[in-house]
């Protein structure tokens, strides 16, 4: 026959069983004889008879079961944590930690509210709130918000307008470096064992330097020395023979993009190209950061290449690969941090 569960009696019938439980005890029934008598475990009895000698027999009284019911925030309090983790970062409000975790959440609500709240308590408001965990983007300290908000509101769209009234096309440039050590994406295994995947201990590097437009086209130069202005120009001479009409090049403030040499060739080259320079620190504005991305997580990521000329061969590989689907190319512009530059 099956046993009955007193935990799926109501709160008041379990009190009364505790409480004859202890009362039996204390006439002199065993612990052992009380357990079989009453359907519960030995070991429920003495927790039972300790509470009750320890606290006495208010601590045999029954207590609401479940999750508590209601609010420890009131609405206004709610509202100031949403904008605090929206609007601010946790060192500028002076704590102690980089990134809002829950762990960081209840800190913050203990220090302004006095209220002292769980991990749990506190991922459930950020899921209630419609706030997850996401991975930042990272901003540099130096990067210009004004001239962040120039570049989109007034300068791009008067070099769009010029490429318009020029018939030139607009390209995107930007270079990257690459290590033989990069690693990204995850293997599956048992729990508690780490996977080992094999690989040269040998490091190597290669570099690429890239221009793509809006409308999917992709030129691009792999290489294996360091970038300086030589190389940027040898780049430029490549794109200047491969495009026919003329080009608006768009790319960041390195120092070889800014140099003398640079600037000279410019100046001969000027009816087939111009060149412009995005705000300083802030690669985020660039598409081709996306396409930078792309090859380093999945060209050089995903293998192991065993020599450096593999590696190259895997980059040249997955970037012809990128320019036969232009579709492609073009998805890189509707990420949201780019997607002014779609147009």
């Amino acid at each position: 026959m099956k046993r009955n569960d007193a935990r799926s009696l109501p709160p008041a019938a379990q009190e009364d069983i505790r409480r004859k439980a202890v009362r039996a005890v204390r006439e002199g029934r065993t612990q052992v004889e009380v357990a079989r008598l009453f359907g519960v475990t030995r070991q429920a009895v003495g927790k039972w008879v300790k509470a009750d000698r320890e606290g006495g027999s208010g601590q045999l009284k029954a207590r609401k079961r479940g999750r508590p019911k209601g609010r420890s925030l009131q609405a206004w309090q709610a509202a100031q944590t949403v904008r605090a983790v929206v609007n601010r970062r946790p060192e500028q409000l002076k704590l102690p930690f980089y990134l809002w975790t829950r762990e960081g959440v209840a800190q913050l609500i203990r220090e302004r509210f006095d209220i002292s709240l769980s991990v749990w308590t506190v991922g459930r408001y950020l899921r209630d709130w419609g706030l997850t965990p996401q991975k930042p983007v990272r901003r540099a300290f130096e990067q210009n918000p004004k001239a962040v908000r120039r570049w989109l509101e007034e300068e791009y769209p008067a070099i769009r307008r010029a490429a318009r009234r020029q018939k030139a096309e607009i390209y995107w440039g930007d270079e990257m470096g690459m290590r033989s050590d990069h690693q990204s994406g995850t293997t599956y295994g048992r729990k508690g064992q780490t996977p080992v995947t094999s690989g040269t201990g040998q490091r190597f590097r290669c570099n690429m330097i890239s221009a793509i437009t809006n409308r999917g086209k992709l030129y691009f130069m792999v290489y294996r020395h360091g970038f300086s202005a030589p190389v940027f120009i040898d780049f430029l001479n490549r794109l200047i023979r491969q495009v026919k009409r003329k080009i608006f090049l768009i790319i960041d403030g390195h120092p070889a993009h800014r140099s003398r040499k640079v600037k000279t060739w410019g100046k001969k080259h000027s009816k087939r190209i111009r060149m412009f320079l995005l705000p300083g620190y802030s690669p985020e504005l660039n598409p081709d950061e996306v396409l930078n991305q792309d090859v380093k997580s999945n060209a050089v990521g995903r293998k192991r290449p065993r020599d450096r000329e593999e590696l190259i061969r895997n980059v040249r590989g997955y970037l012809r690969s990128r320019q036969k689907r232009p579709s492609l190319v073009k998805r890189y512009f509707q990420e949201e941090r780019v997607c002014y530059a779609a147009l």
